[in-house]
């Protein structure tokens, strides 16, 4: 999970803070000696560390932090509020331009997921009312026109090629043309990489952007490279004035270098980061959830927003009546695991509720996403009537069950059980839900109960 080592090893450094009551001076600096610790050891560029712990520090050991009720939970609010500032602060959007088409250049070198993300990134915005043209100015890669052509047909996404005999600046020049023509509002450009920076490279991109003048130029860099990623960022940034960083590959990277250092060495917002490699797996960076996430304090907005853009609203309030009386069954629970396999892998979506940021509790929980195709495979081997009565279902009923969907008898009494545990934890919780106050922060952590909610 992203960010688990230093997330871990700050948690740790401020329970111990927490524990102490009142602080002192010597207890911040002992304090921030074990963050500064845990971000090196996440790969943060050591400058970027340096600065970031006096700037705590600074704030900190003030009369008003030190002397305060809870001396504790200030320190914790200022380390996560600089924590934020580092990666950028607030989020940082495409700016549309004054006139359509927006266009946008993505650039980068080879392997960093550059085409991927470009149909990534046509994919996000078009569920934000855009309508998208991809351009392949890749001419030197083999098949990375197809490759884009294969992607943009995946999202019925129209994608513009001239081949591979027309120069990369005079193919954007005609495909911002064409989305003109067609009425297509946003171009993104996948240009061609290089497996490392070379003046060649340069010179092409630099002649593409005066060409179109583009109006965001996006470099896609891969998390896991760590401080590869920054100084490539810093490169990239001083020839080609980039407005943005897409950080691939963030779902692999347990450390986070990159994301922490490069707001601060360049200049330049994280604007948008891949956390799987399906073509829906790009996110929007927000510096101040990610901040949350680190200190295990959760990230309730991105889970609302994933379930909203994964949850079908009608089916969930059918769902939340059946639940009221007593008539969740099998088929609702195969129906709702499907649903939250799509908001993405389980690690993550755990990683977003608050308490659970912390990878120990996470390994506790035991979550292995295998488990869930052998609930899968069980509930398809029982019969319509054994989904909707599975308190009817006998011992060579299960038997059955078990030999069809190659598991053990035992696996399947195991999820009948846990299948009515839930069952009547949910009453429970619709019960809870019902005598909670309007607007109390805890009456809907679940969503029970209102309308388009994920469970």
């Amino acid at each position: 999970m992203v960010f688990s080592g230093l997330a871990e090893r700050l948690q740790e450094t401020f329970k111990k803070l927490k524990g102490k009551g009142r602080l002192t001076e010597e207890d911040v600096d002992q304090a921030l000696k074990e963050v500064r610790r845990a971000l090196i050891g996440a790969d943060v560029n050591f400058k970027v560390v340096k600065d970031f712990i006096a700037r705590v520090r600074e704030r900190a050991v003030g009369s008003d932090v030190l002397q305060s009720l809870t001396p504790a939970q200030q320190v914790i609010k200022i380390v996560h509020d600089e924590l934020a500032m580092l990666m950028g602060g607030t989020q940082s959007k495409i700016e549309p331009a004054p006139a359509p088409p927006t266009v946008v250049m993505m650039v980068g070198l080879h392997g960093a997921g550059k085409t991927t993300s470009t149909a990534k990134l046509a994919n996000h915005l078009r569920r934000q009312g855009r309508r998208p043209l991809l351009v392949a100015c890749d001419i030197y890669r083999p098949a990375a026109i197809k490759q884009l052509q294969v992607l943009g047909g995946q999202l019925d996404v129209p994608v513009f090629s001239m081949g591979d005999s027309v120069a990369p600046p005079d193919i954007a020049r005609a495909a911002v043309e064409k989305a003109r023509r067609d009425g297509n509002d946003l171009v993104i450009i996948d240009t061609a990489g290089r497996l490392h920076i070379d003046d060649e490279l340069m010179t092409e991109l630099q002649n593409i952007a005066q060409t179109v003048k583009p109006n965001e130029i996006l470099l896609v860099v891969d998390a896991m490279t760590g401080q590869d990623a920054v100084n490539v960022a810093k490169t990239f940034n001083e020839r080609l004035s980039l407005t943005g960083v897409v950080l691939t590959k963030l779902d692999g990277d347990t450390r986070g270098g990159a994301a922490l250092s490069v707001k601060a060495v360049t200049g330049c917002p994280i604007k948008f980061v891949g956390m799987g490699e399906k073509l829906d797996a790009l996110e929007a960076f927000h510096p101040d959830r990610m901040a949350d996430r680190i200190l295990g304090m959760g990230d309730v907005l991105s889970l609302i927003e994933k379930a909203q853009a994964s949850f079908d609203a009608e089916q969930v309030e059918k769902l939340n009546k059946r639940i009221r009386s007593m008539e969740f069954t099998l088929d609702d629970f195969v129906q709702q695991l499907n649903q939250v396999k799509k908001m993405g892998p389980i690690d993550q979506i755990l990683g977003m509720i608050p308490g659970l940021g912390n990878m120990k509790k996470l390994k506790n929980l035991e979550v292995d996403e295998k488990d869930l195709v052998y609930v899968e495979a069980i509930i398809s081997s029982m019969t319509p009537w054994e989904r909707q009565h599975p308190q009817e279902i006998n011992g060579s009923r299960r038997k059955r069950i078990a030999r069809g969907s190659g598991t053990s008898v035992q696996e399947v009494n195991r999820l009948l059980k846990q299948f009515e545990q839930t069952r009547k934890m949910m009453k429970q919780l619709m019960e809870m839900e019902k005598s909670a106050k309007k607007g109390k922060l805890g009456k809907n952590l679940l969503g029970l109960g209102k309308k388009g909610s994920p469970f």
